[in-house]
């Protein structure tokens, strides 16, 4: 087979729209092209493909390759197509079986030794990719963050020799698996510990329980940090949806997300003198920024 086509996705704001990674090797000129806008991590993606296939033992074909990422209008940013590069190389080469390609999507940052490393914004695309009925191959880092999606199939993998050994039927992937921490037995702060602050107390218990939003204005320090600081527990448990919202916001963010952080209502504290980008977020592929990582939360 000289042809093979393997699904990815591309990260766009809290989207994650499926792209189609098809690689193709032709008779001529030795060569390795990525078309379909990718950006700079992405153009460097054959270098540490060809890398990883070499040192984990396979034979890099000696062709003319083409991988297209499709739609090609869509912008390609980061190191997340790596392993559906070399899966796709991998199978066109005849050297792993075409049969894994249909059913699953690839996700994952490859080391030069062959290892997958983790990637940003991983919930979003398990999200996305639960809702179509595929499963998903991700790096092993990003397994506890992904399981969060219940009704997503993964499968988590430290190596593209893992990979091959499951294409193989020889050694099967793990399934993906995470239990949700309990933020309530071990909360360092806690709306009883305010002493004092009666009618300010009043106020945040009315707000919290309606839902309404508060300003405080007052000298520096006379506790509105601290109040602020103990807001968030009282306010009611988040449902899974607004779970899955906050928790989109920080796995796309540079900030990351942490699995300890599910369920847990977000309390932002930027500094006075914060830039308004720093505020609101932006950038030609837009970021959230303060009041965004705030959502459903302080």
């Amino acid at each position: 087979m000289a042809l093979a086509t393997v699904f990815a996705r591309a990260q766009n704001g809290m989207q994650s729209q499926l792209i189609t990674v098809e690689v193709h090797l032709a008779n001529g000129m030795p060569g390795f092209t990525v078309v379909g806008l990718p950006e700079a991590a992405v153009r460097e993606s054959k270098d540490r493909v060809r890398a990883a296939l070499q040192n984990a033992g396979f034979n890099f074909p000696i062709k003319r390759i083409t991988v297209s990422l499709a739609p090609a209008d869509v912008p390609k940013e980061g190191s997340r197509f790596d392993l559906a590069i070399a899966v796709g190389i991998l199978v066109a080469s005849e050297q792993m079986s075409a049969e894994l390609l249909a059913g699953h999507e690839f996700i994952g940052e490859l080391a030069l030794s062959g290892e997958i490393r983790q990637v940003r914004g991983i919930l979003p695309t398990a999200l996305a990719c639960a809702q179509t009925g595929r499963a998903l191959i991700l790096p092993a880092d990003n397994a506890s963050e992904a399981a969060l999606i219940g009704s997503l199939t993964g499968y988590k993998a430290k190596h593209i020799l893992d990979i091959f050994a499951h294409s193989q039927g020889r050694q099967l992937l793990p399934r993906i698996t995470c239990q949700p921490p309990d933020h309530y037995a071990d909360n360092p702060v806690d709306f009883a510990d305010i002493k004092g602050q009666e009618h300010a107390k009043r106020v945040l218990l009315i707000a919290a329980a309606g839902g309404h939003n508060v300003l405080m204005i007052g000298s520096p320090g006379t506790g509105k940090s601290m109040l602020a600081s103990r807001l968030p527990t009282i306010l009611p448990a988040m449902t899974e949806a607004e779970a899955l919202e906050t928790a989109s916001l920080y796995s796309i963010s540079h900030q990351g997300f942490s699995i300890e952080q599910w369920g847990k209502r977000p309390f932002r504290h930027p500094h006075h003198s914060a830039s308004s980008p720093a505020l609101v977020g932006g950038g030609s592929n837009p970021k959230p920024g303060e009041i965004s990582l705030a959502h459903n939360g302080v």
